[in-house]
């Protein structure tokens, strides 16, 4: 199998990845901020629509309006935001009407949280926020969606990847028909 000896690297990083809520007041640089969006960039979409938009919020002003439309004090000390966006009428759109913008920008999410584990820094993936009230703040145009606020930052030195809990595999795969 090609390329087998670096899945123990993957898995780690996918094993340690955890939705970190305590961002050091450490900013993360332009470059690390493309480097990551750059992962989303080459994320896979329904027929190559792409149906995404990213906006970075790395200003006091900004990230403060973001942060209030989430409501928790956590978010309070991030210093840069990463609001993922859907354009429904970019997406593919399967003959009985699913529209496919949230898989694809979840797809790109998951691409952003991992590219940014992999450069050391840390993740969250928000979806509980006040859509309307980010909509106004970022002055969004119609038809593009805020979907995802993912904070992007350092974790506080003394943060520690908490135990997952997941299910078994018995639980979650079936081979063959259910």
């Amino acid at each position: 199998m090609k390329n087998i000896d670096a899945y123990p690297q993957y898995y780690s990083l996918v094993n340690n990845r955890y939705s970190c809520r305590a961002y050091s007041p450490q900013p993360v640089s332009r470059e690390m901020v493309l480097a990551v969006l750059d992962t989303a960039r080459l994320a896979p979409s329904a027929c190559n629509r792409q149906p995404w938009l990213f906006i970075v919020a790395d200003t006091p002003e900004l990230c403060e309006k973001v942060a209030a439309t989430y409501g928790r004090d956590w978010v309070k000390d991030v210093q840069t935001f990463i609001i993922a966006c859907g354009v429904h009428s970019e997406a593919w759109h399967r003959a009985d009407g699913k529209d496919h913008t949230d898989v694809d920008v979840a797809i790109a999410v998951e691409h952003i949280c991992l590219g940014a584990a992999s450069l050391g820094l840390a993740t969250c993936w928000i979806c509980n926020f006040d859509a309307p009230a980010l909509t106004t703040a970022l002055n969004l145009p119609e038809g593009t969606e805020p979907i995802a606020i993912i904070p992007l930052g350092y974790a506080l030195a003394d943060a520690k990847t908490p135990e997952k809990k997941r299910k078994s595999m018995d639980e979650i795969v079936k081979w063959g028909k259910f």
